[in-house]
C-alpha cells in the first residue's frame, strides 16, 4: 500500500464516521469521536477488505479507478460501521 491509498483510505473513514454520526444523531459521538471512529474503521475495514483478498489490486500495486473506488466504499463503510457500533455501545453503557 502506498501513501495515496493511505490517504484514501483515512479520508473515506473519517467521511463515512462523520457521515453515519450525522445519520443517527442520537448514536453521534460527536465531532472528534466520529472522526477517531471512522479513521479507525476505514483503516479496519480495508485491512479486512485485503486480508480477504477483496482488494487484491491494491495488494499488488495497481491504482486504477475500479481499486480507487473500492477502497473509497470500503473504508467509508467501515467507518461508519465502526461509529455506530461505539455509538451504541455507548448508549448502552449509559443505561
Amino acid at each position: 500500500m502506498d501513501i495515496v491509498n493511505i490517504i484514501v483510505t483515512l479520508l473515506s473513514g473519517l467521511v463515512g464516521g462523520n457521515v453515519a454520526g450525522a445519520a443517527a444523531k442520537d448514536k453521534s459521538l460527536g465531532a472528534i469521536g466520529n472522526s477517531i471512529a471512522g479513521l479507525v474503521g476505514g483503516t479496519l475495514g480495508t485491512y479486512i477488505a485485503q486480508a480477504t483478498d477483496l482488494l487484491s489490486q491494491l495488494q499488488s500495486g495497481n491504482m486504477d479507478l475500479t481499486a480507487l473506488l473500492g477502497n473509497i466504499g470500503v473504508s467509508g463503510v467501515g467507518g461508519a460501521i465502526l461509529t455506530l457500533i461505539v455509538g451504541y455501545l455507548k448508549k448502552f453503557l449509559q443505561k
